[in-house]
């Protein structure tokens, strides 16, 4: 089995996270700039068996889009393009930056380290993966 890798798209910063060989678990990977995350993954792929993108879709609580989805759909469309042998899924990712942030303090981390944004986004793209896997096996 080849890797999957989780997507939290924002307009500044990609968290991004990927799975074992086994897909057992979803680890955080980096933080990059959205500008440059389909080189970043292009990097990546050149270097790892990959089969599929998820990625997490903006949505409000009562399941509509907000103002990030059109820019996260935009980028669907760009990643399907640079990685056609790739299936790309999306997730609903209501909550995780919530979730992100309570790991994050329930981390013991300094307050100077929660404040690294990028660090949040890893931690949703791991959310959004992890979350995906459970609901696969």
């Amino acid at each position: 089995m080849a890797r999957v890798i989780g997507i939290d798209y924002g307009l500044k910063r990609t968290g991004l996270a990927v799975t074992d060989p086994l897909r057992i678990i979803a680890s955080a990977l980096e933080t990059v700039d959205s500008s440059k995350a389909l080189d970043h993954l292009r990097g990546y792929l050149s270097k790892e068996t990959v089969d599929g993108f998820v990625v997490g879709l903006p949505m409000t609580l009562d399941g509509r889009p907000t103002d990030a989805t059109a820019a996260v759909e935009a980028f669907i469309v760009r990643l399907k393009k640079a990685f056609p042998a790739q299936w790309v899924e999306t997730v609903d990712e209501r909550f995780t930056s919530r979730m992100a942030q309570m790991a994050l303090l329930s981390s013991g981390k300094g307050r100077m380290a929660r404040r690294d944004k990028g660090q949040l986004d890893r931690i949703s793209a791991t959310i959004i993966l992890q979350g995906w896997l459970s609901r696969e096996s």
